[in-house]
């Protein structure tokens, strides 16, 4: 067997279950196979594997789910793929061949049955990696980070329970003015350079991932850039994003043989810890720019979101939206949520109204990182926060956010019945960074590293 080309990526891991990406090689007029072997730490016998066959409609690639774990618990396992000569195998005839597995053991732990156990996480976005005649250009520049967050994870306690990458993972347009990318095989060629560097391989191979886009996934500002020719580049980065982001998420149900089904229906999706949960919306492609309803979340991802605030019990609840819920920026206010007030207040109210506690707002996007708290001037009882993380790897082409970057000296949103206002709890980091978060029972510990991994900043948001 040989080691994946890209991958193993961790994908949803729960208490019992893991989804573990990785992608082969096409092989002229032969069947391929990627398979995952694993045991606990500790024990000798490897179990038989599981395979799955692999096909050029899928890049090659594919996800294998893990059943059947024990809870916080840490397992070693190895991945690879195969071309067999006898062509008429199948993953079941696959898995009794004598197999020779590539060397490299991985490490992976199942999530914590103990609800209110500390969590740690990390949290950031977009990842510039420039590529040129189709291939990558100075690619240790967008890798370095990653070493420093893998170090972090490593030695880390709590231990890291996911990495929340919230958008801009790629950028499909990195040559938007000279020669853009909008062929399917330039576009996955984009996914394997970014994926498949040493040090973010290494950290996704042990740390469970959970991505979503935003737009350059797919063009600068869309949709509120496309044009009538987009469709086709709309197409092809949105088949290359299922493969390569979606395909390993929650967003994907499985079906009664544990396999994710197939079609995807959306993008957004949730997912738990214990007494912490995750609701990680899609605020880029489900948009209505109509002037009288504009929306940034779909009328059923909405309705979603709200039921999830208001009936679910978690004691934190953090709100994934890669592009900023608040403060407002200055300039370019057509592309966040300040561009969409009716939904965004509808959201706060609903917050306000059920009197729902401890949500957090979890962005990207601007390139800087800050926390903030929203209050109601009427209402001594609401309280929300934001934290945001970016950039991962910065363009030089692109400036860093900074405080006067933002709106912070009016109120948010003015209404009949008070002000929401907002205040900065923190500076705004202005430089490359990763943030770390760990939730325990009192406050929200927030850490940003600089791509070293030295400490930048830290802040806290108190829980009630």
């Amino acid at each position: 067997m040989l080691k994946p080309t890209v991958g193993p990526i961790i994908g949803h891991t729960t208490t019992n279950q893991t989804r573990i990406f990785l992608r082969g090689e096409w092989q002229k007029d032969a069947l391929v196979f990627a398979g995952v072997r694993y045991r606990r730490i500790g024990d000798e016998q490897w179990n038989n594997g599981a395979f799955k066959q692999l096909t050029d409609l899928r890049d090659m690639s594919d996800v294998i789910v893990l059943h059947d774990l024990a809870a916080d618990t840490e397992y070693e396992y190895q991945a690879g793929w195969l071309n067999p000569m006898n062509p008429v195998h199948t993953v079941e005839t696959v898995q009794e061949l004598p197999l020779q597995w590539p060397r490299e053991i991985y490490r992976l732990r199942t999530q914590s049955n103990q609800i209110t156990t500390p969590r740690a996480y990390i949290v950031g976005s977009c990842r510039y990696l420039n590529m040129t005649a189709g291939a990558p250009w100075a690619p240790h520049l967008g890798d370095r980070i990653f070493a420093s967050i893998s170090n972090l994870a490593q030695h880390a306690s709590p231990s890291i329970s996911a990495m929340l990458m919230t958008g801009d993972q790629v950028y499909v347009d990195d040559l938007n003015f000279i020669a853009p990318d909008r062929e399917y095989q330039e576009i996955l060629a984009k996914y394997r350079a970014a994926f498949s560097q040493p040090h973010i391989s290494k950290l996704m191979s042990g740390t469970p991932t959970y991505m979503i886009l935003d737009d350059h996934e797919i063009e600068d500002n869309w949709p509120a850039n496309k044009s009538r020719t987009d469709e086709h580049l709309y197409n092809n980065a949105m088949a290359a994003y299922e493969l390569y982001q979606a395909s390993h998420s929650p967003a994907h149900q499985l079906d009664r043989q544990g396999q994710p089904r197939q079609p995807l229906k959306q993008y957004w999706y949730q997912f738990a810890n214990g007494d912490i949960e995750w609701f990680v919306t899609d605020s880029r492609t489900r948009r209505n720019l109509a002037a009288h309803d504009r929306r940034i979340l779909d009328i059923e991802q909405e309705q979603a979101l709200c039921d999830w605030l208001i009936h679910s019990p978690a004691r934190v609840k953090f709100v994934v939206t890669s592009v900023m819920f608040y403060p407002d920026r200055k300039r370019q206010g057509d592309d966040a949520w300040k561009a969409f007030p009716e939904q965004r207040l509808r959201l706060l109210e609903t917050v306000r109204n059920h009197k729902i506690r401890n949500v957090v707002f979890v962005s990207g996007d601007v390139h800087g990182s800050l926390t903030s708290r929203l209050t109601h001037s009427t209402d001594p009882d609401f309280e929300v926060h934001t934290i945001v993380s970016s950039p991962l790897c910065n363009s030089k082409l692109l400036p860093y956010a900074k405080d006067s970057t933002f709106i912070i000296d009016q109120p948010l949103i003015r209404t009949e019945t008070g002000d929401y206002r907002h205040e900065l709890t923190g500076k705004v980091v202005s430089q490359d960074n990763f943030a770390h978060l760990i939730v325990d029972t009192e406050q929200i510990q927030v850490r940003y590293h600089d791509r070293d991994g030295h400490l930048l900043h830290s802040t806290h948001v108190p829980l009630r």
